[in-house]
Parts: C-alpha cells; sequence; structure tokens
C-alpha cells in the first residue's frame, strides 16, 4: 500500500536502502536460481503477496509436495535486478507482502541477501508498508547462527524441515513443528495474531495455468494431493509429472 509505514524505518532499513542504492552493480551482477515468481498470492500469508519460489534445495523433507524445487538448475537464473524490476511492474507497487519459499531459500545465501537487500530499499525508498516472510527447512537455531544477517532484514520466518509423520502445523505451516517467528516491529504487528492460529478446515489452495502446466499454490492437508490426481483422472485429465513424487 502506498502509505508511510506505521512502523519506524530504523536504522536497519536505512542501512539496506543505502547498501542497495550504493550497491546497484553489485546487486545487478547478483542472479538466484528461481523455480517460479506468482502475483498475486493469496494463501501463504496476509493479503496479496508477491511469491518466489527458488530452485534447489538440499534437504529433501520426506513427502514434499515441491520435490521439483530440489536439483539446483543453472537454466533457472536470473538477475536479481531483473526480479525486483518485475515485482515493482506485477504488483504495481502496492503488495501487502512478499513470500519467498522454494526450494531452499538459505541454500543461496548470498543472492538470498541480495534480494532481500533489494527488497527492504525499494520498500524504504517507495515508503511501502509491505512484509517479507519466508520458509526454510533449517532449524531455527541453526539459522540465528549461521544467517543472522539475513534474518534482520525479514519480517517473518517459518523455519524448520517438514515431518509428514506429524499432524499439520499451523496456518501457513505444513507440521506442527513448524513455527511462525515475527522477527521485526513490521512483523510483530502484522503476523502476532496468527502466531497460534491452526490451519482453518476451509483452506484454500490456488491454481495457475501456464505453459500447459498447472501450478499449484498453498500448503495442502495430508493426502489432498493424490485425492487432486484421483479427480482429474476420474475426469479424464492424466497429470504425467508431478512435484510430490520424483
Amino acid at each position: 500500500m502506498m502509505a508511510a509505514p506505521p512502523h519506524p524505518v530504523g536504522k536497519r532499513g536505512a542501512q539496506a536502502a543505502r547498501a542497495a542504492r550504493g550497491g546497484t552493480v553489485h546487486v545487478g551482477r547478483k542472479v538466484i536460481e528461481l523455480n517460479k515468481a506468482h502475483w498475486p498470492v493469496t494463501v501463504l500469508g496476509p493479503g496479496r503477496r508477491i511469491g518466489l519460489w527458488v530452485q534447489g534445495c538440499s534437504i529433501h523433507c520426506p513427502g514434499c509436495v515441491s520435490q521439483d524445487t530440489w536439483p539446483r538448475d543453472a537454466g533457472t537464473r536470473i538477475a536479481i535486478a531483473d526480479l525486483l524490476a518485475w515485482c515493482r511492474k506485477v504488483s504495481a507497487g502496492a503488495p501487502d507482502g512478499v513470500t519467498i519459499s522454494g526450494g531452499e531459500p538459505f541454500d543461496q545465501p548470498d543472492a538470498l541477501h541480495a534480494l532481500l537487500l533489494g527488497l527492504t530499499a525499494w520498500r524504504h525508498e517507495q515508503r511501502l508498508d509491505f512484509d517479507i516472510l519466508c520458509y526454510s527447512g533449517y532449524p531455527l537455531r541453526r539459522l540465528e547462527k549461521e544467517h543472522a544477517r539475513r534474518l534482520a532484514l525479514l519480517d517473518a520466518l517459518i523455519p524448520e524441515p517438514y515431518v509428514d509423520t506429524l499432524p499439520q502445523g499451523g496456518l501457513w505451516r505444513g507440521s506442527r513443528n513448524q513455527p511462525l517467528v515475527p522477527l521485526s516491529p513490521r512483523g510483530h504487528a502484522r503476523y502476532a495474531d496468527y502466531v497460534d492460529a491452526p490451519a482453518t478446515d476451509d483452506k484454500r489452495m490456488q491454481a495457475a495455468i501456464e505453459g500447459g502446466r498447472v501450478w499449484m499454490i498453498g500448503i495442502p492437508g495430508r493426502g489432498d494431493m493424490a485425492r487432486v490426481e484421483a479427480l482429474c483422472a476420474q475426469r479424464g485429465v492424466a497429470l504425467t509429472e508431478v512435484s510430490w513424487r520424483r
């Protein structure tokens, strides 16, 4: 939304903006392996959001529904400057948030850092108030130890590996061990009501069709994707390649 942030930008935001302005060439040379980008996403965080899914994950959680994002693939590289330009254009400068998932964002730490600097600078310079939410399959303590600089640029984080043998977790989470962790004043204000919120019974998934492929966006319940596949088969639609099997 085009409004002054209700929370002070503070030292962190100003530093990020200066770093991105002063290092435009640096950010422009950075690339990130990206599986998909979509707007608007309405099922992975509050409001209308930019969704970014990175390519490559070394964790390989059993039961993951996004196994197509596991392999690293140089063919999916995009300049971060181009990705930021797309974000500005597609959202008309008014997203409620950005959700970064994958894949494993922290498997590309330098690229993730450059992307976060660019997003934070955009927010600061245009006086926007979108939040940045990131998913990770790494434990929270490891992220705090190894990626403190990147966490400082996030508003909220959903960490920990997906565990297929555990019940489904809270809202926007796949298994019960995954917390929603606000990390900034903006994050605490925006996500406080959702930290302990359960997944709703009327959960929603988004579907997008692109190039003969159907993309499902959201957190499915246990067995939901198998039911989708069976329903398609009943209607004569064969899903020849699916992301929840390899």
